[in-house]
């Protein structure tokens, strides 16, 4: 997918912040930030906090997956607008090494977007740290407009 910097965001990041405090709230359990999107592409943090961790020290798995899928729909939403009933239809995670203590910083952009379907590829990253600690793709469902 062409992402030229010459296409602008179709959403920006505080109507972003908007819409999911309108439609959905859940996000706040794990108290994502929005730090950027663009056309097709996006950047969030998870905080860490003990919520996050599991046995052993480390972030969770399903957080990261959480993040992975919120960074899926900010990157999305950055190229189609405001469209709250687009949803996931697969997420594929594979994790790579065990994240540093820390906030988490996932990295999203859409490798294709049609008209029904979008899919993205989304690293995370302990921050700080070069290497992923996952990654996953998604695939979303885009509902008919009009």
């Amino acid at each position: 997918m062409d992402h030229g910097s010459h296409k602008s965001p179709q959403i920006t990041i505080e109507a972003f912040n908007r819409l999911l405090a309108e439609s959905a709230p859940f996000q706040k359990i794990y108290g994502f930030v929005t730090e950027e999107i663009g056309y097709g592409s996006a950047r969030v943090r998870l905080p860490a906090g003990d919520a996050h961790i599991r046995p052993g020290g480390t972030l969770s798995g399903p957080a990261q997956m959480a993040l992975a899928d919120f960074a899926m729909y900010a990157a999305l939403l950055g190229a189609i607008g405001e469209v709250p009933l687009a949803v996931t239809t697969s997420l594929n995670i594979n994790f790579l090494q065990r994240p540093h203590p820390g906030d988490l910083l996932a990295t999203c952009r859409l490798i294709k977007l049609g008209k029904r379907l979008a899919v993205g590829d989304i690293l995370v990253l302990s921050e700080g740290s070069a290497e992923p600690v996952s990654h996953a793709t998604a695939t979303y469902s885009i509902p008919p407009q009009g």
